[in-house]
């Protein structure tokens, strides 16, 4: 039974042992044309107790990888009909490849097995993780503050040009929205004043309340909450790029320090420009506390200065200041670090943005809940 001419020919017949037998001839080369596995399996279908499949490649001439399909299809059709293959007669290196395809079969009812360490091996690795991360930040701060001392010296490779772009960037770039969100933290603090104090009388130190609260604690750390947002992730993406375009390691082959050139630009900007955004943070939140006191309290505009004046202390003035310039090094040094430590895939430079953000965000709040302990046992 003759199939379809093609330059690709097959031909079925039953030989002598009573298998059947598959004559191919001519190019068997993947391309459209090539003869269907549907003639063995009518063949197979029609009777006639073939016991195996055998082939006849004498006519063959170049084969590639449309023949090592036709091939395989076979070799399954005999093991669902439960019949023998005989791959003896095939040419050296199709019957190679078919070994090597069948030395280690396809699992019908593979189960994939989920195994979970036990529980001291993973706090174990988790601490070792943790410990590995911690001995980085270190590292890195140290390698700072000797590029800060190197500046000093008028020795580190740093451009005053890159700083004060920067400078631009995080500090007159972000006054819109650290404004908002100051304004709308003062509208809240006098508002909560407001309901709670005048039930005794005492509304007039909503402008106390407002005044300490945002020069002691709210405006400095919800700036570094939003510098964090906002400079942080763009600093850890800027350096995540640029390592996964491998430049930091273009720096390192020309003999630039990444800290001295990429990193100490952003510690400078950020130091400088965190105690101004923390006062102008301070204004804003006390005006919001101003529009809700003279709004809603009916207390006159001269007597909230008054007051605020009054309640705001050198110490808790200079306090604020000290804090936001602090959150400043914390945001630049987790912002870089995880830059730095980017992987080397797009992926990497998402999950890098992600972690300075997480990471500038817990050490701005624990780190400011130390302040409160420190200021506590000093009597600030």
């Amino acid at each position: 039974m003759n199939c379809e001419p093609t330059n690709a020919r097959l031909t079925l017949r039953r030989s002598e042992s009573g298998s059947l037998l598959l004559e191919l001839a001519g190019d068997w080369l993947a391309r459209a044309g090539l003869p269907g596995i549907d003639s063995v399996e009518k063949e197979l279908a029609a009777g006639g107790g073939a016991s195996a499949i055998e082939f006849d490649t004498t006519g063959l001439r170049r084969w590639n990888s449309g023949l090592m399909t036709f091939i395989l299809k076979c070799y399954d059709l005999c093991q669902n009909n439960k019949l023998e293959f005989r791959v003896e007669t095939l040419p050296v290196a199709v019957a190679k490849l078919i070994g090597l395809s069948q030395v280690v079969p396809e699992k019908k009812d593979a189960v994939r097995m989920v195994t979970h360490a036990p529980f001291l091996q993973r706090v174990g690795e988790s601490a070792l993780k943790e410990w590995t991360g911690v001995k980085g930040m270190l590292a890195f701060t140290g390698e700072n503050v000797l590029a800060f001392l190197k500046m000093l010296r008028g020795r580190a490779q740093f451009r005053w040009a890159d700083a004060f772009l920067v400078m631009q960037e995080c500090g007159p770039q972000a006054l819109g929205i650290v404004a908002l969100i100051n304004f709308l933290i003062g509208l809240i603090l006098a508002f909560v004043g407001a309901t709670q104090l005048t039930r005794f009388g005492a509304s007039i130190y909503v402008a106390d309340l407002v005044g300490i609260a945002t020069v002691r604690e709210m405006g400095c750390i919800m700036t570094g909450i939003i510098i964090c947002g906002r400079t942080g992730a763009a600093f850890a993406a800027q350096l995540g790029t640029m390592k996964v375009n491998q430049e930091i390691e273009a720096f390192q082959t020309f003999g630039i320090s990444p800290v001295e050139f990429l990193v100490l630009p952003r510690m400078i900007a950020l130091i400088a420009m965190m105690p101004l955004l923390c006062l102008f943070a301070n204004l804003i939140s006390i005006a919001g506390g101003f529009l809700i006191s003279t709004a809603m309290l009916h207390i006159t505009p001269a007597l909230y200065l008054h007051r605020t004046i009054a309640a705001i202390t050198l110490t808790s003035f200079l306090l604020g200041v000290f804090k936001g310039m602090y959150f400043g090094v914390l945001i630049a040094l987790t912002g870089c670090l995880r830059g730095i430590q980017c992987g080397t895939n797009a992926a990497a430079v998402g999950e890098a943005t992600t972690s300075a953000v997480v990471t500038g965000i817990t050490a701005i709040i624990a780190s400011d809940g130390l302040f409160a302990v420190i200021c506590n046992a000093l009597h600030i």
